[in-house]
């Protein structure tokens, strides 16, 4: 599939005379560094440059890697769905990496590359860098979107993107609920959150195991390709054996650290509920692959990725007045592939303009 991927993202695409056509390897030649404040810098492939003017982009799509931090994996990913939309022209592509030189990771940081966590939930919830404490992972995509806004370099751009898949989408979901920048970019910004593991709920409540929360019932979700809305809440019956299962990135409380520690709850939850956001949950993502939480306090949310997701969006629409858009993506398990270069899902992460 990778292979194809990118003898189709290489194929010519119609540009107009003045664009240059876009780099589609994850290669150097398609390295973007995004300055971090003082030296530090992060890389993410992009298939234009970030800092040349160019008319043609009329749209952004930046895609977050999952746990592997494998930018290049999604970048491939994100090209070949551009590619089969027939957007590579007029789209610039961005997949950020973050990559770490701590133990346990390793990557080979070029100099002044900020190293950001190795493991856990620090990076894909805000937390702070190993190599320069005074940043933040959100502050790196921040960086990425006040390029993108910048009118003198893409005087025409009408929609930004911000998606991910599995720790990616944990990512993205966070980040949609906690971002500063989001009312001030003068460009519209939509989120896409592909079959996250856990979810930052907005109280105390979890969905009770019963209805499409029992155990059996979401084991055997696949069988419908509509959202199973049958979810009942309350206080989470198993709050004495995991006293942190409400703490931050898996609820709001404790956030000491980090992007978010500055802002209320009231401040979350309004953002959390009043921004533009599609919830993709694969039909088939009912087992436990791929780098599934089973942790105590993800496993307090649900028994599967796709009943997790059903059940948080149930909760924003039922409980907190909320619109979300929810696609169950037929056919698919935890494949960001699968998931992204759906028909349905083109037209979600490259929105006509």
């Amino acid at each position: 599939m990778r292979t194809l991927l990118l003898a189709l993202a290489a194929t010519a695409v119609a540009l107009p005379a003045f664009a240059a056509a876009p780099c589609t390897s994850p290669t150097s030649a398609c390295e973007r560094w995004v300055a971090l404040g003082g030296q530090a810098r992060s890389m993410a492939y992009a298939t234009y440059p970030l800092d040349k003017p160019n008319p043609a982009v009329r749209r952004a799509l930046i895609m977050v890697h999952g746990t592997l931090r494998n930018a290049d994996h999604y970048f491939t990913t994100a090209t070949g769905a551009a590619f089969l939309a027939k957007a590579l022209g007029d789209t610039i592509v961005i997949a950020p990496a973050f990559h770490s030189a701590a133990k346990g990771c390793g990557d080979a940081l070029q100099p002044h590359e900020v190293s950001w966590s190795c493991a856990g939930d620090s990076w894909r919830s805000g937390g702070t860098s190993v190599s320069d404490p005074g940043l933040t992972s959100f502050d790196f995509v921040d960086a990425i979107l006040e390029r993108l806004a910048d009118r003198k370099t893409f005087p025409n751009l009408k929609a930004i993107v911000v998606a991910g898949h599995s720790a990616g989408g944990q990512f993205v979901h966070r980040y949609e609920m906690a971002n500063r920048v989001h009312e001030t970019l003068g460009v519209p910004v939509t989120y896409v959150v592909a079959n996250p593991s856990s979810y930052a709920w907005p109280d105390a409540s979890r969905p009770l195991a019963q209805g499409d929360a029992a155990p059996d019932a979401a084991a055997k979700g696949w069988d419908k390709e509509e959202p199973h809305t049958n979810f009942t809440y309350g206080p989470f019956e198993g709050a004495a054996k995991v006293p942190g299962y409400d703490k931050w990135p898996f609820g709001l409380e404790g956030r000491t650290g980090g992007y978010t520690a500055k802002e209320s709850d009231v401040q979350l939850r309004r953002q959390l509920t009043s921004r533009p956001t599609t919830y993709l949950l694969s039909q088939v993502d009912v087992l436990p692959l791929g780098g599934f939480d089973s942790g105590p306090q993800a496993m307090a949310q649900g028994a599967t990725r796709r009943a997790r997701g059903e059940a948080f969006v149930t909760y924003l629409k039922t409980k907190l007045g909320a619109d979300p858009k929810v696609i169950i993506v037929p056919e698919c398990g935890h494949n960001d592939r699968c998931v992204y270069t759906t028909d349905e899902v083109l037209k979600v992460i490259f929105p006509a303009v």
